[in-house]
């Protein structure tokens, strides 16, 4: 059965107000989450309303392409500067990346752990909630929800309770240039231990990735180029003890090689289930080591723990107790109905997100593949 198309704000609240069951909400489509309901598109909900690159903001409808707003920055010298993974190598995919899709999932890159994460960026929302009704940014006040910071509450709700029709972000310049100091031969420790250097030091580090199969270590440096020059060469000083073989990526290079590591692309053609697994920085050698994975990469200083394990493995009962929680991103149908995607909430946890939900989505309307989850 064909998804049904909305393409206004007040169509799709019609259409949520109007269902006699649970629906699906469909955006770009790139990360395979179709749901237990009815298919709702909300794809024809697209185009820029406004870009003022002097105040460095721009509001676009949900639907909107990321590609179309990533073109529409580039021309002003713009980016989005958390830079939001593209899954379909990864889960191969097809589709279209959206802007809504991007904020509902909360979706960000190896930027994120000098910038912040995607919601750092929001600024505003508009949403049509579960039993139809349309809200815009946090200033509506709804009856017992008053206080929600709703933009922050909207961003990584996957669609769970309420389906944005358009967003209001902060954007950055882009950097004059860019440069990757590439740390080769440490072992997971060592290069923890680097990057936590690298991270603490006053050079200004906006990624820190490891590959255990390359054995490399990548720290990336942006802004005017006379300062990436003097700050790669006191950063190579700071390393110098770690023994490490160095050598630099200039910016096309680093441009290529910070895509790869933020779309996991090194995972793209092998088999196996890939978790995601958020923690310490300072704990991600332990997990890795206990996962026993096929592979594994760490993103964000170590604080994101990719991995690829044989198909089936229960990766959750394999770690047991740590200071974080692992998402499964790809797996077939049979591992996915054994394991929920999201890490099981604790009992607090779900009742607040259940006292969300019956605010926000009363009927049960929004089910999508994480029902359940703000």
């Amino acid at each position: 059965m064909s998804a049904i198309g909305v393409t206004s704000e007040a169509k799709l609240a019609e259409a949520i107000r109007d269902a006699d069951g649970p629906l699906s909400v469909q955006g770009g489509n790139t990360r395979g989450m179709a749901g237990r309901g009815a298919a709702l598109s909300v794809a024809g909900l697209s185009g820029i309303r406004l870009y003022e690159p002097g105040a460095l903001t721009l509001v676009a409808q949900a639907g909107t392409p990321l590609s179309e707003i990533e073109e529409a920055l580039a021309a002003e010298g713009q980016r989005l500067a958390f830079e939001p993974m593209d899954h379909r190598a990864l889960l191969g995919s097809s589709g279209t990346p959206t802007i809504g899709g991007v904020f509902a999932a909360n979706v960000s890159g190896p930027r994120r752990l000098s910038v912040g994460a995607a919601r750092d960026f929001l600024l505003g929302v508009r949403f049509v909630d579960g039993a139809g009704r349309i809200v815009k940014n946090g200033g509506r006040v709804m009856k017992n929800v008053t206080g929600y910071d709703l933009v922050k509450l909207m961003a990584g709700a996957c669609g769970s309770l309420g389906v944005l029709t358009e967003v209001s972000l902060k954007v950055l310049p882009v950097p004059e240039t860019s440069a990757t100091l590439c740390l080769a031969g440490l072992d997971d420790h060592a290069a923890v231990k680097a990057m936590a250097q690298a991270m603490s030091s006053p050079f200004e580090v906006t990624g820190a990735a490891h590959d255990p199969a390359k054995r490399q270590t990548l720290l990336r440096l942006e802004g005017f180029a006379p300062s990436v020059r003097y700050r790669l060469d006191r950063l190579r000083d700071l390393l110098a003890s770690t023994g490490a073989d160095m050598h630099i990526l200039e910016h096309d290079d680093t441009e290529a090689a910070w895509r790869r590591q933020r779309d996991v692309t090194a995972f793209a053609d092998r088999t196996g289930d890939v978790w995601r697994v958020h923690c310490r920085p300072t704990e991600a050698p332990e997990i890795a080591k206990r996962a026993a994975a096929e592979a594994h990469l760490f993103d964000w200083a170590g604080g994101l723990v990719w991995l690829r394990m044989a198909p089936g493995t229960d990766l959750r009962t394999r770690l047991g107790k740590y200071d974080g929680h692992a998402t499964l991103v790809r797996a077939d149908a049979a591992t996915r109905a054994a394991f929920p995607q999201e890490q099981p909430a604790s009992p607090g946890v779900e009742r607040l997100r259940a006292g969300l939900r019956a605010q926000f989505d009363p009927r049960g309307n929004l089910t999508g593949e994480q029902a359940g989850r703000p």
